[in-house]
């Protein structure tokens, strides 16, 4: 069987030499971009050395033309622009595999609606989502992880062909509820970052506790099961993302409010903006999500958030 893998991140670039284990794989990237001329300069970049077998390639058409698998890596806020470009090729009866989270800041839609909407051909669409990160992954350290789609068939095949001692993947039964979560808790992250740069990392039991509540209600809201909040897509994805020393939205939630920079991709600080339209138009309040809004982008500091988060009315822990 083959495999393209679209976008040669740290991501992208482990599930190829995850695939290629079992598999043929070509990883796709843009040429000249900074993670494809590393890779071809060197097959290594931090985290990863390419397997010999897998093949390197920037033209988009020779990649998508290898396989009827096509596993997408890139950043959410790209997808709408990548699917439009996707679109001018032949994708009849090929089957995309969504493995980054997030959902499109401008208009709160998630990530597979937006491909629904730009490509206008035939496929099958899925996401791939869960804890874990590559340098446990590399270790030999495994983890699980969940596949969800609108059609059910497609989830058995992938977890069929693509299920392993390393990754044990499980059938998603909520596409809205598995996207939303999984792009929700990189905000989580970010908001334990925050704690994390305020010396208050003892707080991180309770954002867990009151983080995976609110989007369990913004799910529900949406038509989702409010169960998967507490699924791999959400919670089960918070140590991976709030304690971790690797998770890119949690080192960039602490560097923010410790005032450093930091240059690596941190999706969550995207999807906050979403989240908060969709929390508007269904009338869902997110406490934690709206603090990490108003500091990211209102102005607000950060000891004056936590304290406004701390100050609200008493209510039942799990009203509705």
């Amino acid at each position: 069987m083959n495999v393209t893998v679209l976008g040669c991140g740290r991501w992208g670039s482990f599930l190829a030499c995850y695939h290629s284990k079992q598999h043929e794989v070509m990883l796709w990237g843009k040429e000249n971009s900074r993670s494809f001329t590393a890779l071809q300069a060197t097959r290594q970049n931090s985290y990863i050395t390419l397997p010999e077998k897998i093949v390197l390639e920037s033209n988009l058409k020779k990649a998508v033309d290898f396989s009827d698998y096509i596993v997408v890596s890139i950043s959410a806020q790209q997808m709408r622009s990548f699917s439009q470009q996707l679109n001018t090729l032949d994708l009849i009866g090929k089957t995309f595999i969504l493995c980054m989270k997030g959902i499109e800041a401008e208009t709160g839609q998630r990530l597979t609606q937006i491909m629904r909407q730009e490509i206008n051909q035939p496929i099958e669409i899925a996401v791939w989502v869960g804890p874990g990160h590559v340098q446990d992954f590399m270790a030999g350290i495994p983890n699980c992880m969940v596949v969800d789609s609108d059609n059910p068939a497609t989830i058995k095949r992938i977890v069929d062909d693509f299920n392993s001692d390393l990754i044990r993947l499980y059938v998603g039964t909520d596409l809205i509820g598995t996207e939303i979560g999984a792009a929700a808790k990189n905000v989580i992250g970010i908001a334990a970052g925050m704690l994390d740069g305020f010396g208050y990392g003892s707080m991180k039991g309770a954002l867990m506790a009151r983080g995976a509540r609110e989007i369990a209600r913004l799910i529900k809201a949406m038509g989702g099961n409010e169960l998967s909040a507490y699924g791999l897509c959400h919670l089960g994805d918070y140590e991976a993302t709030l304690f971790s020393p690797h998770s890119h939205n949690r080192k960039f939630g602490e560097c923010y409010i410790k005032g450093q920079p930091y240059g690596e991709l941190a999706e969550g600080a995207a999807t906050v903006k979403a989240l908060i339209k969709m929390a508007q138009q269904h009338g869902v309040d997110l406490p934690i999500c709206n603090t990490v809004n108003n500091i990211l982008y209102h102005g607000q500091s950060g000891e004056e958030a936590l304290n406004a988060l701390f100050a609200r009315s008493t209510k039942g822990e799990f009203y509705i």
